[in-house]
C-alpha cells in the first residue's frame, strides 16, 4: 500500500474549495496538528450572499480551534428571533433554541459571512492556501487520490476533502452523481444601511422574518458593520443567473407592508444578488477510502434554519476530531460519517420548511432536541 504505516499527523490531505467549509476544515486540522492545503479555482476569495447566525455547536469548535476571540470582534450576540406579519404584527417572538448541554447556550452570534470567511483565512498559513486552482479530475486509486488542475498541476493526496459545493464535480466523479433540486423560490439579498431598514430591523439583534402567507422578508442586523443583511425570499422562475429588474421584485412583495415595501423599492439593483434556492436529495455515499464530502457537497440545504454554514463548520470539527483519534483515514471516514449524517440528514429535512403566518414557531427543530 502507498501510504502504509504513515503517521496521521504526516498525512497529506488537500482540501478543494476555499469557502467557508473548505476554510474551516483547514483551521480544525491545523488544531489537530495536521497540515491540509487548501485548493480553490477562484483568483481572489471574497464570499458573497447574506448574514448568518452562529450557532452554539460551531461557536464551540472556534473556541477549540483557538479562533472564538476574533470570530467575536466581528459577530453580535442574538437572544431572540421573531416573525412578523404585515409590517408590525408580531406572531412569534423566541428565543433561540439550547442545542448543546449547556442549558444557557440560547444564543446565536450574527455575522456576515464574509467577515466569517476572512477570519478563517486569517488562520491558515500563507503556503497553504492555494488560488486560481481549477479542479479538472480527481482519480481514486483506492488508498490514495490523485487530483488534476487546469493549470497543469497534479497532487497525490492520503485524503482528499471536497468543500466543492452543491454541484460538487468530486461527488459526481468519484461517488454518485446528484443533481440539485430547485425550491420553486429564490432569494434576493443585499447589504443596506442600518438608516436604510426604516425601522424594520432590530436594535437589539433580533432577527426578524416578515412573512406574507409563504413568502419572507429577513431583517439580520450586523451591528459591528452598522448595516443589515436583507433577503427577500419569494417565488420565481429557475435560473443558474437569474437577472431580476426592479419591477419584477416589487410585484413579488405587493403583499407585505408599506415600510418593507419602501426598503426594497430603495435598494440598489446593483447591490442586489439573487440566487435560486435549491438543496440536495439525502447523498447516500459521502466518502470512498481516501476522498470524503463536507458542507454543500455532502448535504447541501434550503437557508430556512440557517443552518447550511454551521453544518459545515461541524463536519469540518468533528472530521479533524476523527481522523486525529483513528489509525487510519479509512476508520475515520467512516466515524465522520456515522457521527455527522443523522443531524445534517434532520436539519437537511427542516429546512425544506418555510417560515409562514401560520408559523407557531421559529425554530423547528425544537421539537428533536
Amino acid at each position: 500500500m502507498r501510504f502504509k504505516n504513515k503517521k496521521m499527523t504526516d498525512s497529506k490531505v488537500v482540501i478543494i474549495g476555499g469557502g467557508i467549509g473548505g476554510a474551516a476544515a483547514a483551521v480544525a486540522l491545523k488544531a489537530k496538528g495536521i497540515r491540509a492545503d487548501v485548493y480553490e479555482q477562484a483568483p481572489v476569495l471574497k464570499e458573497v450572499g447574506a448574514g448568518i447566525g452562529v450557532r452554539p455547536p460551531t461557536v464551540n469548535f472556534f473556541k477549540k480551534w483557538g479562533i472564538y476571540e476574533d470570530i467575536e470582534k466581528v459577530s453580535a450576540r442574538s437572544e431572540h428571533m421573531e416573525i412578523i406579519a404585515g409590517d408590525d404584527q408580531v406572531l412569534v417572538k423566541e428565543a433561540w433554541p439550547v442545542l448543546t448541554e449547556n442549558k444557557s447556550d440560547a444564543y446565536a452570534r450574527l455575522i456576515h459571512r464574509a467577515d466569517l470567511l476572512d477570519t478563517l483565512i486569517a488562520h491558515i498559513p500563507e503556503d497553504q492556501l492555494h488560488l486560481n486552482h481549477r479542479l479538472t479530475e480527481v482519480i481514486d486509486h483506492g488508498v490514495y487520490a490523485e487530483v488534476k488542475f487546469a493549470n497543469g498541476k497534479t497532487i497525490e493526496a492520503d485524503l482528499v476533502i471536497a468543500a466543492d459545493g452543491i454541484r460538487s464535480p468530486i461527488r459526481n466523479q468519484v461517488l454518485n452523481r446528484h443533481e440539485p433540486v430547485y425550491s420553486g423560490y429564490l432569494a434576493h439579498r443585499a447589504l443596506i444601511s442600518t438608516r436604510a431598514a426604516l425601522g424594520m430591523a432590530s436594535q437589539d439583534n433580533v432577527l426578524r422574518i416578515y412573512v406574507d402567507g409563504d413568502n419572507s422578508v429577513y431583517f439580520m442586523p450586523l451591528e459591528g458593520r452598522d448595516q443589515v443583511s436583507v433577503d427577500v425570499t419569494v417565488p420565481g422562475k429557475f435560473a443558474r443567473r437569474p437577472e431580476v429588474t426592479k419591477k419584477e421584485l416589487m410585484e413579488s412583495i405587493t403583499g407585505f407592508g408599506p415600510n418593507i415595501q419602501k426598503v426594497v423599492e430603495n435598494m440598489d439593483m446593483k447591490q442586489v444578488v439573487t440566487r435560486p434556492l435549491c438543496d440536495l436529495e439525502h447523498v447516500e455515499e459521502w466518502s470512498t477510502k481516501c476522498v470524503t464530502l463536507i458542507g454543500d457537497a455532502a448535504h447541501a440545504m434550503l437557508h430556512n434554519q440557517g443552518q447550511g454554514a454551521n453544518m459545515a463548520i461541524q463536519d469540518s470539527g468533528e472530521l479533524a476530531e476523527t481522523i486525529a483519534e483513528s489509525v487510519t483515514i479509512e476508520e475515520a471516514l467512516q466515524k465522520y460519517e456515522e457521527k455527522r449524517k443523522p443531524i445534517t440528514r434532520l436539519y437537511q429535512d427542516l429546512s425544506r420548511l418555510f417560515p409562514t403566518d401560520k408559523a407557531e414557531t421559529a425554530f423547528p427543530e425544537k421539537a428533536h432536541f
